[in-house]
């Protein structure tokens, strides 16, 4: 399933779970008979601006504050802004429910999934970041406030900085990816001092209701296992990635192709899919995956598994207790 048009069933299943052109609105110097204008007139006109024009992941031009105060954030990883100190106003509330971010954000108002047009505009919001690339709903959401698009299947250190640079806050973007990656790094360390060897393979498996299988690539837990340093996706899963596809449906027969040296499974909410899980892991084909056998098979809750930068950090934590076989609450 591709970004573009993933449905919210998908998303809160997943833990709700493009490059950014920056438009400067550079406009040429035009020559010109007359005097220029004066230095002073020139730095009361910059003083003035309150706004600059911003290019986002769909290619909309869009004029946007130069800080802006009242956020209003509709896409899966809120915890991206949360780890730049800023608070949305307005949120989707399911998909935070669960997850690390649960209460982290008392004061956000629920705008809905799809955006709910006339709870936003009570919010009086001076920006939208929007996690989807529908025409459509654009249209409707950019009549309240300023709205952007924002790709979520970016890697990290993209979201990060393309953030940065919408929100104001370029230097803590940087100080926090500089001290994240140095997390990461000591962790990854960590755990090949421990017996984890250098390019061994992962795979992210989950069930949906109705007995179905997915392989994840591009959304949630896959996007920090396969960090720098971390595990490598198999060939077939990087595609995957390189499309830009965040999970595929397969069918059981399917599944040695993607397993790899080590198997991560994302426990999901629902009753239905929980026995399908049971069922999926009781049988034949399951049972004979090398991982399997092995016993490098490892279970996280989908909810919590989440590849916003504010469940990174728990999951440096995480990881190594299941890797390890430490205690811990995953």
């Amino acid at each position: 399933m591709h970004r573009g048009s993933k449905a919210f069933v998908l998303l809160s299943t997943f833990a709700l779970m493009g490059g950014l052109l920056l438009g400067c609105g550079n406009n040429e110097a035009k020559e010109s008979q007359s005097a220029s204008p004066s230095p002073v007139a020139e730095t009361a006109k910059a003083s003035a601006a309150t706004t600059r024009m911003f290019t986002d992941w769909a290619k909309h031009e869009v004029e946007v504050p130069l800080t802006p105060q009242r956020v209003i954030y509709h896409g899966e990883t809120t915890g991206d802004l949360l780890a730049l100190g800023v608070e949305p106003i307005g949120i989707m509330k399911q998909a935070i429910e669960g997850t690390v971010l649960e209460d982290r954000l008392p004061a956000a108002q629920d705008v809905g999934f799809p955006l709910n047009v006339e709870k936003a505009l009570t919010l009086n919001p001076d920006l939208i970041i929007f996690s989807n690339s529908d025409t459509q709903q654009y249209e409707a959401i950019s009549k309240v406030a300023p709205t952007v698009t924002f790709n979520t299947f970016d890697t990290l250190e993209v979201r990060m900085r393309t953030l940065g640079d919408l929100l104001n806050k370029k230097q803590e973007a940087e100080e926090w990816l500089a001290a994240y990656t140095v997390k990461a790094a000591d962790m990854w360390a960590n755990l090949r001092a421990n017996g984890i060897q250098e390019g061994e393979t992962a795979s992210v498996f989950t069930m949906y209701p109705g007995n179905r299988l997915f392989v994840m690539a591009g959304a949630g837990l896959p996007q920090f296992l396969y960090e720098k340093g971390g595990f490598k996706p198999l060939p077939i899963v990087q595609e995957l990635i390189d499309q830009q596809t965040g999970f595929i449906e397969i069918s059981t027969e399917l599944l040695p192709k993607y397993a790899a040296d080590r198997i991560f499974i994302l426990n999901p909410v629902d009753s239905a899919a929980q026995d399908s899980t049971k069922e999926l892991r009781a049988s034949e084909v399951w049972l004979n995956l090398p991982a399997v056998k092995s016993g490098k098979v490892y279970d996280f809750d989908i909810l919590k598994a989440n590849s916003d930068a504010t469940s990174r950090e728990w999951m440096i934590t995480e990881l190594p207790k299941v890797l390890l076989n430490q205690k811990g609450n995953h």
